[in-house]
Formats: structure tokens, C-alpha cells, sequence
């Protein structure tokens, strides 16, 4: 998500690449996150061939939001 939450979109090539993940393993997370109404799909051709461009959606934006209030209150708490 923090990858979308930077970039306004990315192709499913661009995303396995700055994650560093295999084609099975960033499609099962992307499925998820997709199910879950978190981020938004766009198919099209680029030439011949397909790309899908993968975005967040406010959803999944207010939910990142969320998870990152979460952790500062967590880093932020006193010993």
C-alpha cells in the first residue's frame, strides 16, 4: 500500500520490481487488497500487449491512514 500511497498509480511490472516479489506471490496480495476494495484496477493494452494498472482507492487510502495512526500512537507510546 505505501507504494500506492506515493505514486498515484503503478503497472503490476513496476510494483513486483520496487517490491522486490514474485508474480504469484504480489497477484495473491494484490487480490486481497483488491477484495478488500483497498485499491482499484485498470486494464488496458500498451500496444500489443496488456497492462494493468493497479491505484488506491479512498477505502484503501483512509485504511493506510488508519494503520499509520496506529503505529505512531504505538512508537509514541511511554515505556
Amino acid at each position: 500500500m505505501s507504494s500506492l500511497a506515493v505514486n498515484e498509480q503503478l503497472d503490476f511490472n513496476s510494483l513486483k520490481e520496487y517490491l522486490d516479489l514474485t508474480d504469484g506471490n504480489l497477484a495473491s496480495h494484490l487480490k486481497g487488497l483488491e477484495k478488500e476494495e483497498f485499491i482499484g484496477v485498470k486494464k488496458s493494452f500498451v500496444g500489443r500487449k496488456p497492462n494493468t494498472q493497479y491505484y488506491m482507492t479512498k477505502k484503501g487510502k483512509k485504511a493506510f491512514d488508519d494503520h499509520l495512526k496506529a503505529l505512531e500512537k504505538l512508537i509514541n507510546r511511554p515505556n
